[in-house]
């Protein structure tokens, strides 16, 4: 990865987590197939949700008949980490005007909040609207395609989760926490190992009690505020 911040440069920089969006995008728009959604509703889904561990949440609720009430506030919840990702990414772009701001933000994911992350490592912590609408913009075209041509080979796989599909998005995760510990030159691994463990605990505590989305946003903002603190202290 290169300190370039032009456009060109964010469609080359986010080609390698374009792979990812193939194999989750596939692996959902097959499960979708098998769980009774029509290709149109794959297709809307993909392209107004655009939240891969939503829209695998929408597809096993909408199975199990759950209220549109129900869908809706977990799909909330699901995403609201977003809430925090976009909050800490919209320091890079105070400079630019509220439509853009919006553009990003609209289209932003785990994984291109990851990669803005990594090259913001390589450019003295500057990032540049080109570069991440580019970036942005692909993992969107991207991520709706596959889980269209996903959805039409669906009818090929009657039993997606015999071969792991239910699996690819934890996968995928793992690959992005992995990419982030070894590249955040930064926070630096122990830092970022500390506040891995304060998350997983606080999950673990967490959800004797709790819901396991609220759990899970809960011991995000712990994170936050235990990482914050910190980087304060160091």
């Amino acid at each position: 990865m290169t300190p370039d911040l032009t456009f060109r440069a964010g469609l080359k920089d986010v080609l390698p987590t374009v792979f990812g969006y193939i194999g989750v995008g596939l692996a959902f728009g097959i499960v979708a197939h098998t769980s009774h959604l029509s290709l149109l509703m794959v297709a809307a889904l993909s392209f107004i949700v655009y939240a891969g561990s939503a829209q695998f949440i929408i597809t096993s609720m909408l199975l199990a008949g759950n209220p549109l009430s129900a869908i809706i506030f977990s799909t909330f919840l699901v995403n609201s980490r977003m809430i925090l990702m976009s909050t800490s990414l919209a320091r890079y772009f105070r400079h630019e005007s509220l439509d853009k701001n919006l553009m990003l933000g609209a289209l932003v994911t785990d994984e291109t909040f990851a990669l803005a992350m990594n090259k913001q490592n390589h450019t003295q912590g500057r990032l540049s609207y080109a570069w991440q609408n580019a970036a942005n913009w692909v993992a969107y075209l991207v991520w709706g395609g596959s889980t269209i041509i996903g959805a039409i080979l669906g009818g090929l796989i009657p039993n997606p989760d015999q071969f792991g599909f239910d699996f690819a998005l934890t996968a995928m995760f793992i690959g992005l926490v992995y990419l982030q510990l070894i590249s955040d030159r930064h926070l630096g691994m122990t830092r970022q190992l500390l506040v891995m463990a304060c998350v997983a605990l606080s999950y673990y505590l967490m959800i004797r009690v709790l819901d396991a989305n609220l759990s899970l946003l809960g011991a995000t903002i712990v994170g936050c505020l235990f990482g914050m603190e910190m980087k304060r202290c160091h």
